[in-house]
């Protein structure tokens, strides 16, 4: 069957740019999230271990959300597309939760007000808490069918770079995401209030999603009326069908699902904690959970330096992961995902080694650049090689059952992980306390060599054939 035929079609580079534009606006609103949610909710009261269970949002939602909502849109048929209304639904959800994050206290006042209650000491967190749920379930709901679209619409040449351009789209968006607030700061004294950000964050997303969906033409899956079927499908398959599917798969399936188990243990130790690991182990801050306005104050000025350290150590990382990303997709095709992809973990995990060891900021910023490239690899190549195994017709969810693999490791982190650090504090002078944020580098790194491992004994597809 001929590209026409079967309506996949072959992009072209200027195609490639335009499709991942989506994209970029998503994960400039994730970047946003991950480096200023440890800010805002500490500021609210929230110890490191209440900061892990908020994280808990991402992961379950990545659980229910995308399975379900991959399932879903691989059988909708609208006049707007099969994926499309996901893709909008959810940028238009999540901006609204980005813009009142920041103002969660606010929100909290004045519901209460208008209520007639009093406002409870948590009200500000919970509410905090209750936008992060929002915006970690629209993003995931726009991430699975977004991804479904390279197998529904895309040549399967293409696969490893279209997903390379992701990963491109990932890396630009959450450097000028990260990078925007210091650079203000550096050139012209100016310093963007983290409300500022947020609002950022939420155009982005929206206009971003919005540009993808009005000018990436989805491939038409057409429904006979008579026979309940698409076109493709003689029957079509529930999501327990596709479930089903997914775990009679090849056993390289297991093994890449293993794979993305234990990277994203990593990849989430260095998320969750960086910021935190920023502020109070590279700038010494103690813990100001509980101190008084004065001690707040006082240190007000390092808090700020180190959050702005923070974001241009995720700029720099993003950077390295935008710049080695389509390379990662040319070397891929010529050499293979696995040892690629194994060669760009091991990288990664002699970075987190490296930074566990330091305090010095330049050092960390370099390595951060490092850790970069098995970033790239990590957002294209797993994805690459699992769709080698993909039944047609089952893109969406099988990529959400995939992203099972994603989400449920981050639970780890977000409570044993976090419970780890809470029970390893540092006694300071005067009755304060920290805590070894830096031991969440030591457990990244030992999972990432494990996932190293594992990829070095899948067997690609297409080497068999």
């Amino acid at each position: 069957m001929t590209e026409e035929q079967s309506g996949l079609r072959k992009l072209t580079t200027l195609q490639l740019l335009n499709f991942c534009l989506g994209f970029f606006g998503l994960q400039f609103a994730w970047q946003m999230r991950i480096i200023l949610s440890g800010p805002v909710t500490e500021g609210l009261g929230a110890s490191p271990f209440i900061f892990g269970l908020i994280w808990l949002a991402g992961p379950v939602t990545g659980m229910l959300v995308q399975p379900v909502i991959g399932a879903i849109s691989d059988n909708t048929h609208t006049i707007f597309g099969r994926r499309r209304p996901y893709l909008m639904l959810g940028a238009i959800l999540a901006a609204i939760a980005l813009w009142a994050f920041p103002n969660s206290e606010g929100i909290a006042n004045i519901t209460a007000a208008k209520l007639h209650v009093v406002v409870p000491e948590f009200g500000g967190l919970l509410v905090a808490a209750i936008m992060i749920w929002i915006i970690d379930a629209c993003v995931n709901a726009a991430q699975g069918p977004y991804r479904a679209l390279i197998p529904d619409n895309i040549v399967p040449e293409q696969h490893s770079i279209a997903n390379s351009y992701l990963s491109f789209a990932i890396g630009l968006g959450s450097v000028i995401a990260a990078g925007t607030a210091p650079f203000l700061n550096w050139a012209f004294g100016y310093q963007m209030s983290i409300e500022a950000q947020f609002i950022m964050a939420a155009l982005a997303f929206s206009l971003g999603m919005t540009w993808t969906c009005i000018t990436f033409q989805e491939r038409r899956f057409e429904k006979n009326e008579n026979a309940n079927e698409t076109i493709e499908q003689e029957a079509k398959p529930t999501f327990m069908d596709n479930i089903k599917t997914f775990l009679n798969s090849s056993p390289e399936v297991y093994k890449i699902c293993m794979v993305q188990f234990f990277t994203w243990i990593g990849v989430m130790c260095m998320f969750i904690f960086f910021t935190q690991f920023s502020i109070h182990t590279v700038f010494n801050v103690p813990d100001l959970t509980s101190a008084p306005d004065e001690l707040i104050l006082q240190y007000e000025n390092a808090t700020a330096d180190a959050t702005n350290f923070s974001s241009i150590c995720f700029a720099v990382l993003n950077l390295v992961c935008f710049l080695v990303s389509i390379p990662i997709g040319l070397l891929s095709t010529k050499f293979g995902n696995k040892k690629v992809h194994a060669a760009a973990l091991l990288s990664m995990t002699a970075a987190y080694i490296l930074m566990a060891l330091t305090k010095n900021p330049k050092a960390i910023m370099l390595l951060m650049g490092l850790a970069g490239i098995g970033w790239s690899s990590i957002l294209a190549l797993p994805f690459a090689m699992l769709s080698e195994y993909i039944k047609k017709g089952s893109e969406g969810a099988v990529m959400g059952i995939f992203n099972i693999f994603i989400a449920g490791p981050q639970v780890l982190v977000c409570t044993l992980v976090a419970w780890f650090i809470s029970r390893c504090e540092i006694k300071l002078s005067g009755g304060l306390i920290n805590y070894h944020w830096e031991y969440s580098f030591y457990i990244g790194a030992i999972v990432l060599f494990a996932a190293m491992v594992i990829t070095n004994l899948i067997k690609e597809k297409h080497a068999e054939d």
